[in-house]
């Protein structure tokens, strides 16, 4: 597992080098943009950790770079550090998917707080997208037969109703049921039938 980051974005270089310094004083890894661009710039979808912005920048504020990673499809949670003046833009962005907004000036133990909560939301994230590209390459691997017997499965039907729908013995249908087993790693049909949800399947 790659270590999570925090990556904390402003446009105000005392206060990007204020966070960076309580963050890594707690022993938390994090990178510093000085401005949304810049971030999306280097943004890819394996990024782990969560954000930190400003929500008022030059070029693009919070609020609209937390719409650009929602159409780009991120997963890694957000917070915002607002100004007093700021806070109805932050309500704004808590409805565009923010998962918290600190007011300045802070404590330095709430933007902690907050971070440890988003980071251990962010790994939960990264963590099911993973096991979902795990088992959606599992699941690529089966063949088409198996894929049909697996949709039987799925839909809580028997062997032989498999096997009659299939044009295929209920012998065969096992064997399927078996390479399916065998090819996902499933140690039993609620395993199976969690690993096939998860994949969209």
């Amino acid at each position: 597992m790659i270590e999570s980051m925090v990556h904390v974005i402003d446009d105000d270089d005392a206060m990007r080098d204020s966070i960076a310094f309580l963050l890594d004083t707690a022993g938390v890894a994090a990178r510093t943009y000085e401005s949304a661009l810049a971030f999306l710039a280097e943004f890819d979808d394996a990024m782990t950790g969560c954000i930190v912005t400003d929500v008022r920048m030059p070029e693009m504020n919070g609020l609209e770079l937390v719409r650009r990673l929602k159409d780009k499809g991120s997963r890694l949670p957000v917070i915002v550090i607002t100004g007093h003046g700021d806070v109805p833009l932050a309500v704004d962005a808590m409805k565009a998917g923010v998962i918290d907004f600190i007011e300045k000036p802070f404590d330095d133990e709430n933007l902690l707080s907050a971070i440890r909560s988003a980071l251990a939301t962010g790994d939960a994230a990264t963590h099911a997208t993973e096991e979902r590209r795990r088992f959606e390459t599992m699941l690529a691997s089966l063949s088409p037969r198996e894929k049909d017997v697996l949709m039987g499965v799925l839909a809580g039907k028997q062997n032989k109703i498999i096997a009659f729908d299939l044009g295929i013995s209920s012998r065969t249908v096992e064997v399927y049921r078996a390479n399916v087993m065998t090819k996902t790693n499933a140690g039993s049909l609620s395993e199976l039938v969690r690993m096939a949800l998860l994949a969209g399947f």
